[in-house]
């Protein structure tokens, strides 16, 4: 038996980036402290340290914690600092939301709690953020609008969508903050109607993008809406039966995909995918087309690669860009860095509407 020195714990290695040690994942390794504590955590989750049950409590306590500084804040006139808390507390009570069974009563109080920092959010925008209810179907369609404001010109706008599990009070996250800093208009979900009503909306330059199997969502979306000007694929998805046809009930989002597919078992819901497909579909979409994809995405990288070789087969305006793990953000929709996910779609839709980012910098500052 080989005896090691006392408080090793203490010792910066000479790799400082992420690695495995023999004592475990060292994520930190400028910070050895740190990473022993995340490890610590993470090892004791397998002894029942951690499960939905506290995932939801934790989340929630950090959740309402923030929230209530945020109203406290307010009320001092502190308005910048309760935005950030506004902000943060949606996020958490999303993931307080996320492990919560269907018909679980917290799902809904939860997610009403989320909406409510939302709205506190973008309230406090300028100029304000609206809250919509758009007509679809004997239904509605809830939104979000959010307008830059920096001109009274008609402006670009860009439709927000999320996937299987990504939500609208999410997508400021995913997609819209990005395109905000570059003077679009940002409302969630199927819009195309509505925005064409608004007279601050280019109705020219009116694009979707979406994310995972949101994605999918906006390829097809684009496929048949001849008023969408561009199409981000943020997270491509070719066919969902292909992709998730050996899922069965223990995968790990079954109780989320039956929900949302409106099935009982992972066999209808896998019947149901059939129809979920970009053949037949993708070859009539006449705008340009972006497929922003994770280099390392844990999900692959097939579907992406397939909805571009068929989009070029069929002559689209279509752009590969998968991110490099070198880069980050070479996760499933950039999770590991969103900021590098939102400046290619911002950026890419700015040259695709022919934004000159620089004079809006210059009118804003002279504003």
């Amino acid at each position: 038996m080989v005896l090691r020195e006392d408080n090793v714990i203490e010792t910066v290695t000479g790799d400082r980036s992420p690695h495995y040690e023999p004592f475990g994942w060292h994520h930190w390794p400028e910070h050895p402290w740190l990473s022993y504590q995340f490890r610590r955590g993470l090892g004791e989750t397998q002894e029942g340290g951690g499960d939905t049950e506290s995932w939801h409590r934790e989340w929630q306590a950090v959740a309402d914690r923030n929230f209530a500084r945020g109203e406290d804040e307010a009320a001092r006139g502190h308005v910048r600092t309760a935005m950030n808390c506004w902000l943060r507390a949606a996020d958490y009570y999303r993931q307080a939301e996320f492990f919560l069974g269907a018909a679980d009563p917290r799902r809904l109080a939860t997610f009403t709690k989320m909406e409510r920092a939302s709205h506190s959010f973008l309230a406090h925008l300028s100029p304000p953020g609206e809250v919509l209810e758009i007509p679809y179907e004997g239904a509605s369609v809830y939104a979000y609008f959010v307008s830059a404001g920096t001109s009274t010109e008609r402006q670009p706008c860009l439709i927000s969508m999320g996937g299987l599990h990504s939500i609208k009070d999410e997508m400021w996250f995913m997609q819209a903050r990005g395109a905000l800093q570059r003077v679009y208009e940002v409302p969630i979900g199927r819009c195309v109607d509505y925005l064409m009503s608004r007279r601050d909306v280019d109705p020219s330059r009116i694009a979707v993008c979406g994310s995972s199997l949101g994605g999918y969502y906006a390829a097809r979306a684009a496929s048949r809406e001849p008023r969408l000007a561009a199409c981000v694929s943020h997270g491509a998805i070719w066919s969902i039966h292909e992709f998730w046809k050996n899922a069965d009930e223990r995968h790990g989002l079954a109780g989320h995909i039956k929900w949302v597919f409106g099935v009982k078992t992972m066999a209808d819901a896998i019947e149901r995918f059939k129809a979920f497909t970009l053949d037949g579909v993708l070859q009539d979409m006449r705008c340009p087309y972006l497929i922003l994809h994770g280099g390392h995405d844990v999900l692959g990288m097939s579907q992406a690669t397939k909805v571009y070789e068929y989009a070029n087969a069929h002559g689209l305006d279509v752009t590969l860009r998968f991110v490099t793990p070198e880069e980050t953000g070479a996760e499933h929709c950039q999770h590991d860095n969103p900021t590098i996910g939102q400046e290619l779609i911002g950026d890419w839709l700015a040259d695709v509407f022919g934004i000159d980012q620089r004079a809006v910098l210059a009118r804003m500052q002279s504003r």
